[in-house]
């Protein structure tokens, strides 16, 4: 394991993005907060500050909300037709595109992300993003409905109106716009919250979009921490619907908080504890790959994150043994680097918080076979880390760590893993390696989640839906069904002919 971190803002494999919007965006301009207070943006590479970013607040949502209600009330962007809509946003991807560089580095200094996988994957796949969303806007439409009695109906599919959006800093891109793309395409005006740790890439974005030509308020952005901004964003009682991506616990609160405003719609993904299973025919070389994948991917810090490794004991041993050796080879270390595989956590809190569930496996008695400590003394690194003999009452086992944390369990029969990989209170994502398609069948039948990948991980498609089941929420992303969530359904009936009955 390598750090080729060196505690430098200045990176030696390409040259560092300069920061160029830090303000809050309301109604198509960057203008300052209302207090004219600031908090300081953190390059996880080197634990340094690299900006200061206006600080939002309850006033500046009011504002934001504002601008947003005239424009859903009174604007044009509800009111264009389908193939305008989608024109402007064809176009808004095409800018992200002359700018991948810039974004991906903007996410690199702001979440540690990989420049290399920004981008290839992150960037490209959102301006497509986009572009799926764009080739939908006019094709929403109701249906003619076959009534019971002599009366013509129809339905009609309408914008939900003023939307707020509240992103995590995981995948600050991608989070962005698979909230913002279909809400677009709806017709919706929205105000986005992005994650105080991550909030570069958000302003760059909302600059491309008004470049691009999508009205003064149909887009606003406004930094903040999540119980001032984002707590006024699921009270208000001028925004009808919010999108929250982040922990079941702040999905809580946000629920609350609609509940007690305006009845607003809701829409949570939220955390989850996902079991990748690997049966005993299985290629083990396949599933040691798929099994570091499903950890270590963004330093775990993944939602649908495959962190209950369950393999099969004929296999076991040998899985144990070659999985502790691929992860004792892997890179750690500056992320501009395109020879590094894994960058530093988000910040010294995520950082703090996976190092204290290292120690907290080892006190409960998991066996720790590789990695468990920081390998930086600079920045906010960690070694891939891997326990065995974990139980599934041990914390490591039970709760979301988001970090580079695997634990691995044995298990004897297909009913023993399905019980097994029920028993938690999350229900986002599964995993399942077998050459068996009996097999295959019948376990992703059985799990009760929103997302199985057999034979793959992280196999993402803007076609296929992506949500949770239990507590990990409810409300699909990707896919038609991520369209539907901000539209709404009137249903329209007129008599056939008079009647006095009617």
């Amino acid at each position: 394991m390598a750090n080729k971190n060196k505690g430098s803002t200045e990176s030696s494999f390409i040259k560092i993005p300069k920061i160029k919007f830090t303000k809050l965006f309301i109604n198509g301009e960057f203008v300052d907060s209302i207090s004219g207070k600031t908090f300081e943006s953190i390059d996880p590479r080197t634990g340094e500050v690299i900006a200061k970013v206006a600080e939002g607040d309850k006033e500046d949502v009011d504002l934001a909300v504002k601008a947003a209600r005239e424009a859903f009330d009174h604007g044009k962007w509800p009111r264009l037709s389908g193939f305008e809509r989608g024109r402007i946003m064809m176009k808004f991807a095409d800018l992200i595109d002359e700018s991948i560089e810039e974004l991906a580095g903007l996410d690199t200094i702001n979440a540690g992300k990989l420049f290399g996988m920004g981008k290839a994957l992150d960037i490209p796949q959102s301006a497509n993003m986009l572009r799926y969303y764009a080739g939908a806007a006019d094709k929403i439409h109701g249906d003619t409905l076959k009534m019971s009695r002599e009366l013509f109906g129809y339905t009609l599919l309408e914008p939900i109106g003023v939307v707020g959006h509240i992103i995590p800093w995981n995948f600050p891109t991608n989070t962005f716009f698979m909230k913002v793309a279909p809400a677009l395409a709806a017709g919706c005006t929205m105000i986005v919250k992005p994650a105080e740790q991550t909030p570069l890439s958000a302003l760059y974005y909302a600059h491309l979009a008004k470049l691009a030509g999508i009205p003064d308020g149909v887009l606003n952005v406004i930094n903040g921490y999540g119980p001032t901004a984002g707590a006024a964003i699921s009270s208000h009682m001028d925004i009808d619907k919010v999108a929250f991506t982040g922990s079941t616990e702040v999905g809580r609160l946000v629920m609350k908080a609609a509940a007690e405003s305006n009845l607003k719609h809701v829409s949570l993904e939220l955390g989850g504890k996902s079991p990748l299973i690997i049966f005993d025919d299985a290629d083990i070389d396949t599933a040691v790959d798929l099994a570091l994948l499903a950890n270590f991917f963004n330093k775990g810090e993944v939602c649908v994150a495959g962190t209950r490794i369950y393999v099969q004991e004929r296999i076991y041993d040998e899985f144990v043994k070659k999985t502790v050796e691929k992860a004792k080879t892997r890179v750690v270390g500056d992320p501009f680097d395109p020879n590094v595989q894994q960058g530093p956590q988000v910040n010294k809190e995520q950082f703090d918080k996976v190092l204290s569930y290292i120690e907290c496996g080892k006190s409960e008695g998991a066996t720790l076979l590789t990695g468990g400590k920081a390998c930086s003394d600079k920045g906010y690194y960690i070694e891939p880390t891997i326990f065995t003999d974990v139980k599934e009452d041990m914390r490591i086992g039970r709760e979301e760590i988001f970090g580079p944390v695997m634990s691995i369990m044995k298990f004897k029969t297909v009913e023993d893993v399905i019980e097994r990989a029920n028993n938690t209170r999350y229900g986002l994502a599964a995993g399942i390696v077998t050459k068996d398609l009996n097999i295959a069948n019948r376990v992703s039948r059985s799990i009760r989640a929103g997302n199985i990948w057999i034979n793959c991980y992280f196999a993402f498609d803007r076609d296929a839906p992506m949500g949770g089941y239990k507590m990990s929420g409810f409300g699909k992303d990707f896919g038609i069904d991520g369209l539907h969530k901000y539209l709404q359904v009137k249903s329209v009936v007129t008599p056939l002919y008079n009647s006095p009955w009617l």
